[in-house]
């Protein structure tokens, strides 16, 4: 009625409302629930359960006494870490592996994309997507073993191509510590950059034909239309996995690293996760590599939240 002023809503009625609201919703959908409650005891037990032993890492944690008989001793196995000769080594080797996987390994299936996503003939365009991306079938195991044939002393195939054109052709690579990032990371280049590229091939196939019939008409290269069209389609895609990869920039590949480690590379190829595998498993540490490998996923998850925000400020696509 007409003089009768309507009184403000307030948040908290605001808030009641939305929650009756998604309580109708859930209702009217509730079979949608009952197929995620799977994933979701999944998730619960495998994932947020064992969390619970992470007070390993603040106890001098014994099997016999068990993870609550074990002696709370607080922070004193980060301190052993902090102040132990080679933390500064592991660090940098991980950081350095990490940084170096990132700057090489995150480009190159965008560039895969952009170049295979402008191929004309179709039939190539199948065959090459294909090539790219079989090599990331190849398991660990037999990626470093192709690694070892390769790059052999004397029978290797790199070693008797460079004999041929003059040199030595008995160099040991793996045993080189300044040749062993180049390895680890370019072998993983050529074996990921294909499987990347799907992603952002499928994310291009959202661009409008009209655009770059548009462009054409006005005259511009097919350089300009990949700048102007093809990457501003792709960026956020590019955006949410760069925050993704960040997230995980502390982690390298412990299998690999693993399998191509020796006494003349361990120098520069000791990473975190391999130092807790030979100091939890091998030497029975497990409070000490499980503070290890908390401070280590706390590194992860702090550059997530700020890579997150950074993003999300300077593009507008974000996580959350």
């Amino acid at each position: 009625m007409e003089g009768i002023e309507q009184q403000p809503i307030t948040v908290t009625e605001r808030k009641k409302s939305r929650f009756r609201s998604n309580v109708q919703l859930a209702k009217r959908n509730y079979m949608l629930y009952i197929f995620l409650l799977p994933a979701c005891l999944y998730i619960a037990i495998f994932n947020y359960g064992p969390l619970y032993g992470i007070q390993i890492a603040f106890r001098n944690y014994t099997p016999a006494k068990g993870i609550f008989g074990s002696p709370w001793v607080g922070l004193r196995w980060l301190e052993m870490f902090f102040s132990s000769p080679r933390f500064l080594t592991i660090l940098g080797n991980t950081v350095g592996l990490s940084f170096y996987q990132l700057l090489a390994g995150f480009p190159m299936p965008i560039i895969l994309a952009l170049i295979i996503n402008n191929v004309l003939n179709m039939k190539f365009k199948r065959f090459a997507q294909t090539v790219t991306y079989m090599p990331h079938f190849i398991s660990t195991v037999v990626m470093v073993g192709m690694i070892s044939v390769f790059f052999s002393p004397r029978s290797g195939i790199v070693n008797t191509l460079l004999g041929m054109l003059g040199g030595s052709g008995d160099t040991y690579f793996l045993g080189i510590p300044a040749y062993f990032q180049h390895l680890y990371i370019w072998t993983g280049v050529w074996q990921g950059a294909g499987w990347g590229s799907i992603i952002y091939i499928a994310a291009l196939t959202g661009v409008n034909p009209e655009l770059h019939e548009s462009a054409m008409i006005d005259g511009a290269s097919k350089l300009k239309r990949i700048w102007h069209i093809d990457l501003p389609t792709i960026m956020p895609t590019m955006v949410i996995l760069l925050i993704l990869n960040c997230g995980s920039i502390m982690n390298v590949s412990f299998e690999k690293i693993f399998l191509m480690q020796n006494a003349l590379n361990q120098s520069v190829s000791e990473v975190i996760s391999t130092y807790t595998f030979k100091i939890g498993l091998q030497q029975y540490e497990y409070s000490y590599s499980t503070a290890i490998g908390l401070f280590n996923n706390v590194v992860n998850f702090t550059v997530l939240i700020i890579v997150n925000f950074m993003a999300g400020r300077l593009s507008g696509s974000s996580l959350w």
